[in-house]
């Protein structure tokens, strides 16, 4: 047999690699930060009026997903193959008609998820300045933004890197805004964290016109593959702060996409003999709860999705959940709640709407 030559040229290809890595690997431990907890969010908006007593109100909590998902899009980190969006125009169709489509429930509030600023992946449209712009149309409404992603840039799939992302919660108010607070939430240990980046929710203060305030709190908790304990610190932060403003005589709405089943047992009625499969979809924490409070989960229409999973483009064989909803203390009557049907064509999550109304103080 003959003797394999040695190849020379393969030793600096290997030590130009391993340079290149350890460049990386320092790039990302010098580029990591957290941003800092109970950091003041600059409120912005023409809203004056503060909310009222025995009053219907609509709220809509609604993941945009980036600008990115079209109902064939599928993604990378849920097993599909797609990084990026598909283009710049796509993402500003998909952010403009997912805009639309909050608007079309003529809501008082609104609370979006996943809202880039300047990211690879959405081709560094600043989605929050657009959405801004299409309720700036329709009347006074006072708007907080709270980043609750930042990374640095991802190299990977490396043939088309998702790249560096920029990303937070977006919350809209008919009702004037006195103030905002961002809250971090626990996130990821170890290598994990570089995915993590940088959970939060933030907490809103309306002034009602009976002398308290309405605390808005828009949540995006984490998601890929968190361990039970992780989730279950962040739900216990969450949930004493809601215990905490409840405690102090406020009516409190909390909502977004919780990225655990929302009710429990969307996953197997909605996926029968698939369920098991997603094992990262979390049942709710009910027993977490706080006394004073309660999901509205008494749906209108009955159990729609509010999110697919995208690994494959969006049809009958999707895994599909409740992710999204609203907690509410019991000074706050909801009268309504529906996940609406939207067909997922301009993000991978659908909207809930809940109409509901601040009880006056008894005595």
């Amino acid at each position: 047999m003959k003797n394999k030559r040695f190849r020379w040229w393969r030793i600096p290809l290997l030590l130009t690699l391993a340079l290149l890595l350890a460049v990386y690997i320092v790039y990302l431990l010098t580029t990591y930060h957290r941003i800092e907890d109970n950091l003041p969010l600059e409120v912005r908006g023409t809203a004056r009026e503060p909310a009222e007593t025995d009053k219907e109100y609509t709220i809509v909590s609604y993941n945009i997903g980036f600008g990115a998902y079209t109902a064939d899009f599928t993604f990378f980190m849920d097993g599909g193959k797609e990084s990026r969006a598909r283009s710049e125009e796509s993402v500003l169709n998909c952010v403009r008609e997912s805009a639309k489509t909050a608007l079309s429930f003529d809501p008082d509030f609104v609370l979006f998820q996943e809202v880039d600023t300047g990211s690879t992946r959405s081709y560094q449209v600043d989605e929050a300045q657009l959405i801004q712009e299409a309720f700036d149309a329709q009347g006074d409404f006072d708007s907080v933004f709270a980043q609750n992603y930042h990374s640095a840039y991802l190299f990977y799939p490396f043939t088309k890197p998702h790249g560096a992302s920029n990303s937070g919660l977006l919350t809209q108010s008919r009702a004037d805004i006195a103030s905002s607070l961002r809250r971090s939430l626990p996130i990821a240990s170890g290598l994990k964290k570089y995915l993590d980046l940088d959970r939060c929710y933030s907490v809103s203060r309306i002034p009602v016109a009976d002398g308290r305030e309405l605390i808005l709190v828009n949540a995006h908790l984490s998601a890929y593959g968190t361990n039970a304990g992780q989730g279950q610190a962040q739900m216990e932060q969450l949930f004493a702060d809601l215990k905490k403003e409840y405690e102090q005589g406020n009516y409190v709405i909390c909502g977004g996409d919780f990225n655990h089943d929302f009710t429990t047992n969307s996953k197997a009625l909605l996926n029968p003999g698939n369920a098991d499969t997603f094992s990262w979809c979390h049942p709710f924490p009910d027993e977490l709860i706080p006394a004073g409070f309660s999901k509205c989960t008494d749906y209108a229409d009955g159990l729609t999705a509010t999110t697919r999973n995208t690994d494959i483009p969006y049809g009958e064989d999707s895994f599909t959940a409740v992710l999204d909803g609203f907690l509410v203390s019991d000074n706050v009557k909801c009268s309504y709640v529906q996940n609406i049907d939207t067909g997922f064509l301009y993000t991978d999550h659908n909207p809930v709407v809940m109409r509901f109304a601040l009880s006056p103080a008894q005595g």
